[in-house]
């Protein structure tokens, strides 16, 4: 689960907000909890992605303030230590490819880079060729407020390769320094895209590489050994030599048990594949192209053809190391087909979804996906389906018959497992149209004469299980109904949770 987002209030009590959560969220079935980047950031109310010191957890008066916008180390370390006894493992958000809101500036030459094609050099501001000029670039960095406590490093222009600000002339761009190259080994996108904002941290410099090494190890010591593992941020603008000796400093010399996610951003299934197998399936990666599907589908209406929602998604190619988020269209659907099905990587859960937005457009009673003519909150509701009944032998209903399946209504089932409870596995259908819709589908003849029902309480009635382990499975119009016996195991706490 995705443990914040963008536009939670600033009033620095998140790490407690969080902690107190960590119950429902276990009890829901969250097994890791991915949080905001836990730096001190440029500002007080800054979210971690400009990152100031990666060594102030909210510990030191810098920036404006001791604490970060998400609260103080020592409310961190009780979060890591909450949700690690409740089977939740921590994810720390890393942000390692840049630093903002430098101490001081310095004199420096560099180059001035077409910010579209970053192989290309711009001619200085008196024209001629493309030569290094002088700028001012704040690039020094001292840590006032922490001095020399956990990491000696002052960092000075020398450690990154370009800067998006000349404070001499007060230009905007892109610059890169003299003496410097962009990481060949980086996203092609923009001819090069080694560069993304700030003070762009040099990831071969020598000095730089054992600070990240070392602060790696130092992070799961202030977190007692209990930190589950990292996000990467923004890793299509590192060297990917730079990540995959990262991950095996991380295997060597600070826990191998750690999962690692990182967000490359790129509708590219077949590269990221490539990508997960150069860094020794050691590295997972969201699937974009997943999302995009959700998008294109949902934008399409009645027109999205829902059996092509998995096309070419990172989950084909790479199921364990696929991490399956949602954009905010189709949503319950989405989320029915990746908590509910087999094979298809590691689910997310977006804050938003499950709590609300304080967002440009504020949506807390879209939180929950609560109807107002039904009551029940949907995403608990299948958070707690996959925990409780989505398992066993999974059947598709995507292209089933001669005509090739209906474009507009999908299904799959889980029979259920031997080593659970007769009531386990359920029956998924979903549709587009704006007509009701069903699908006959086989549950296994296991569960013959069950009486199961919409565990979502989006289709009233019930479905008897043939001898043979069929049904029909109707679903509303532009909706999805999850059905499960009745007398399943835990449905009484299902129906009567609340978060």
């Amino acid at each position: 689960m995705q443990g914040f987002e963008w536009y939670l209030p600033a009033d620095f009590a998140h790490w407690r907000r969080l902690a107190g959560a960590v119950p429902s969220l276990a009890a829901l079935g969250v097994t890791a909890l991915w949080i905001p980047p836990a730096c001190k950031a440029a500002w007080p109310r800054g979210n971690g992605y400009d990152v100031y010191d990666l060594f102030d957890l909210g510990e030191f008066d810098q920036k404006g303030a001791r604490n970060t916008k998400w609260g103080h180390k020592a409310e961190l370390q009780h979060l890591v230590e909450v949700a690690a006894a409740h089977g939740i493992a921590v994810l720390f958000d890393a942000v390692l490819n840049h630093k903002a809101a430098a101490d001081f500036s310095e004199s420096a030459l560099a180059t001035r880079i077409d910010p579209e094609d970053r192989t290309r050099p711009l001619p200085p501001p008196a024209g001629g060729a493309d030569e290094p000029y002088e700028i001012e670039a704040w690039t020094g960095y001292t840590f006032p407020g922490r001095g020399d406590t956990y990491s000696p490093l002052k960092w000075r222009k020398e450690h990154f390769t370009g800067i998006d600000y000349d404070s001499k002339r007060g230009e905007k761009g892109v610059w890169r320094f003299a003496g410097k190259q962009w990481a060949p080994d980086v996203d092609e996108e923009l001819g090069n895209y080694d560069y993304l904002m700030f003070a762009d941290i040099d990831h071969r410099h020598p000095a730089v590489r054992r600070d990240l090494f070392h602060w790696a190890a130092w992070l799961a010591g202030q977190m007692g050994g209990r930190l589950g593992g990292l996000r990467l941020d923004a890793i299509k603008h590192y060297s990917f030599e730079f990540v995959r000796d990262f991950l095996a400093h991380i295997d060597a010399r600070v826990d191998r048990r750690w999962f690692v996610v990182g967000e490359y951003w790129r509708e590219d299934s077949e590269f990221l594949a490539r990508y997960v197998e150069f860094m020794g399936h050691r590295l997972s990666l969201f699937d974009v192209q997943l999302v995009t599907n959700f998008s294109r589908v949902s934008l399409l209406g009645e027109k999205g053809d829902l059996r092509t929602v998995f096309d070419d998604a990172l989950v084909v190619w790479k199921p364990d190391n696929a991490v399956t988020p949602v954009a905010p269209f189709f949503i319950p659907l989405a989320y029915a087909l990746i908590l509910l099905r087999a094979n298809t990587g590691l689910p997310c859960v977006f804050w938003s979804d499950l709590y609300g937005s304080f967002g440009q457009h504020p949506a807390p009673d879209h939180g929950n996906f609560v109807p107002p003519t039904t009551g029940g909150a949907l995403l608990p509701r299948l958070m707690l389906a996959r925990r409780l009944w989505a398992y066993g032998t999974q059947v598709d209903y995507f292209f089933d018959g001669d005509s090739g399946g209906d474009p507009h209504c999908v299904g799959f089932t889980r029979f259920g497992h031997p080593s659970r409870s007769a009531g386990h596995g359920l029956a998924v259908v979903m549709t587009n149209s704006w007509e009701h819709a069903a699908k006959r589908m086989c549950v296994g003849s296991r569960h013959a004469g069950e009486v199961w029902t919409d565990v979502l309480r989006r289709c009233p009635g019930h479905v008897v299980i043939d001898p043979r382990g069929w049904g029909v499975f109707p679903t509303a119009s532009r909706s999805v109904s999850v059905w499960v016996n009745r007398a399943a195991e835990g449905r009484e706490f299902v129906d009567s949770f609340v978060l």
